[in-house]
């Protein structure tokens, strides 16, 4: 095929990153173009809707591109945040994401979700992007975690929520301002105060 024909478009797009129908439709490429693609085996499904180009290098955070790429008003946290800040020693089965209160539950079949419900600051707040695999991600950074971790701690286990606190305070991931801002956001200054006093002692 030659280089300018609009199927060696769609596969340099492909080795980009994740492609959905509606990223080529929106650059005026036929989607037939893809199915001829995956027909010679020069791209492969990866999930509903969803494909790469056959010969993509894939790093171990590919399920959250996958995710982002399917719920991109979604945003990922707990113990996803943490496994992608390699921050305590976590390595979740699920895609922790987080979505607005009155969101419609999101349907993936893979990677498995586990949905959670915020609202107002606790959703919009400290959340960085990142590309992976072509994709933006949006993830929230390691104090807005941390305190996400402390709220959720019934989920999660106080035991998880200890041990990030502990390692972004040893390893300065964050400071001890950033830690308290997003605990106020959180409502869990009362919650985290004593642990946040005796760490630093």
């Amino acid at each position: 095929m030659s280089k300018n024909s609009p199927e060696n478009q769609v596969l340099e797009l492909a080795q980009q990153g994740l492609l959905r129908v509606c990223d080529l439709t929106s650059r005026g490429l036929h989607p037939e173009y893809l199915r001829r693609l995956y027909k010679k085996g020069l791209v492969r499904r990866e999930g509903r809707g969803l494909y790469i180009a056959a010969n993509a290098e894939i790093s171990v955070h590919y399920g959250l591109a996958q995710v982002a790429k399917r719920i991109p008003h979604g945003v990922i946290c707990l113990l996803s945040a943490l496994s992608f800040h390699e921050i305590g020693t976590q390595l979740p089965h699920q895609v922790w994401i987080a979505i607005d209160r009155r969101a419609a539950k999101p349907k993936m079949q893979f990677p498995p979700l586990r949905v959670m419900r915020f609202s107002g600051t606790a959703l919009t707040e400290g959340i960085e992007t990142y590309r992976i695999e072509g994709v933006p991600v949006q993830i929230f950074n390691p104090a807005k975690t941390v305190a996400d971790c402390f709220k959720y701690r019934n989920k999660i286990g106080l035991d998880i929520a200890l041990e990030a606190l502990k390692e972004c305070i040893r390893d300065r991931r964050t400071t001890m301002d950033d830690l308290w801002h997003f605990a106020q956001i959180c409502r869990m200054t009362n919650v985290m105060r004593p642990y946040m006093e005796a760490m630093v002692a």
